[in-house]
């Protein structure tokens, strides 16, 4: 499948680069070139390129030359609830039943209907640098106090594809709830961070895991 080639030459070609084969700055082939030396349709080398300029792996424009780009800074968060400081696109906002895991999150029957969000969050190159997806009942409301766990999820082919990684590849997965004043569950979120560009120091009170600060970046 065209998918499965261009995922599988994008790993090739970010293997390449580690080696040493093309350096930061350096262009690499043209796209007629790559298809030759890959031994597929020219569509299937852009595709392989736009995935890696999303990823942050390449910079250049759609329709030019494409470069090694400079490895993409490091963040560091702090605290999952604040908003996030960049540019952001919603991808998806069909409402979604409620899960068994979700449900007992909410505190509500699987099953349910409930509003859906999902949120690709951008660095200031425009590299996608987390994926966010809530859910809540009725309209949505305003929240006292959150918690959040921390742990790794293998990747969905939805959340490789916007993230410019390889399927399955294990990313950050962090579950945010929002509580009411009375800490009654009001939203539930998974924050999908990719492992390569984040750091995670969450800074909690009281022995609960509750985030206090924001997102910083070094290089």
């Amino acid at each position: 499948m065209p998918e499965a080639a261009h995922r599988r030459i994008a790993a090739d070609i970010r293997r390449r680069i580690r080696a040493g084969e093309w350096n930061v700055g350096q262009p690499l082939p043209s796209r007629r070139e790559m298809a030759g030396s890959y031994h597929v349709h020219e569509q299937t080398i852009r595709l392989t390129y736009d995935l890696l300029r999303r990823g942050g792996v390449l910079d250049g424009e759609s329709r030019r030359r494409v470069t090694v780009a400079h490895p993409p800074a490091v963040r560091t968060l702090t605290n999952a609830d604040l908003p996030w400081p960049y540019s952001s696109e919603t991808t998806d906002t069909r409402p979604r039943p409620a899960t068994e895991e979700i449900a007992a999150r909410l505190g509500v029957r699987p099953g349910v209907m409930l509003h859906h969000e999902t949120v690709e969050c951008l660095d200031p190159g425009g590299h996608s640098a987390m994926i966010v997806s809530s859910w809540w009942r009725g309209q949505r409301r305003s929240h006292a106090s959150h918690v959040v766990e921390v742990g790794t999820a293998p990747l969905t082919t939805e959340q490789a594809h916007a993230l410019g990684l390889l399927v399955d590849m294990v990313a950050f997965r962090l579950v945010r709830t929002r509580l009411d004043e009375g800490g009654a569950p009001v939203e539930t979120a998974d924050l999908v961070l990719p492992v390569d560009r984040w750091l995670i120091r969450l800074c909690s009170r009281y022995h609960a895991p509750v985030a206090d600060s924001g997102v910083s970046q070094h290089h």
